[in-house]
C-alpha cells in the first residue's frame, strides 16, 4: 500500500517517465518512396532542431539512401520500411541521393533536405 509520502516521492519518477514517452510522441514521422527513378516527396522541409524519423521504402528495386552532408546512410531492401531518426542541429539544404546504381536514369534519382531555422 502506498502511503502519502511514498507516493510524492514516486510522483518525480512517473513525471520523468511521462516526460520520456511525450518527447519520443512528438517526432514527426515523414514517409518517403523510392522508385526508378525518384524519391517521393523529394523535397523534406524541416525546423532546426525538429526531431523527425524518415521512414524509406523502397517499391521496386533495392535502393540506397544518402545524405553525404548529415553522415546519413542507409540500404533500402523492396518492401520493408526503414527508419532514420534526424534531428539537423544547421540550418541549410541538404542534398540526398541514391548511392545503389537502379538503371539508366539513376543519376536523376535525387532531392533535397531544407533545414529552416
Amino acid at each position: 500500500m502506498l502511503t502519502k509520502r511514498r507516493l510524492l516521492m514516486c510522483a518525480p519518477l512517473a513525471l520523468v517517465a511521462l516526460g520520456a514517452v511525450q518527447a519520443k510522441a512528438k517526432e514527426r514521422v515523414i514517409k518517403i518512396e523510392a522508385r526508378k527513378f525518384r524519391f517521393a516527396p523529394n523535397v523534406i522541409e524541416l525546423k532546426k532542431g525538429e526531431a523527425v524519423v524518415l521512414e524509406l521504402t523502397a517499391l521496386d528495386f533495392p535502393h540506397g539512401f544518402s545524405v553525404p552532408d548529415l553522415k546519413i546512410r542507409a540500404d533500402l531492401v523492396m518492401g520493408k520500411p526503414v527508419q532514420v531518426k534526424l534531428k539537423p542541429e544547421t540550418a541549410g539544404q541538404y542534398g540526398f541521393l541514391c548511392d545503389n546504381f537502379c538503371g539508366s536514369g539513376h543519376e536523376e534519382m535525387a532531392g533535397t533536405i531544407i533545414v529552416k531555422a
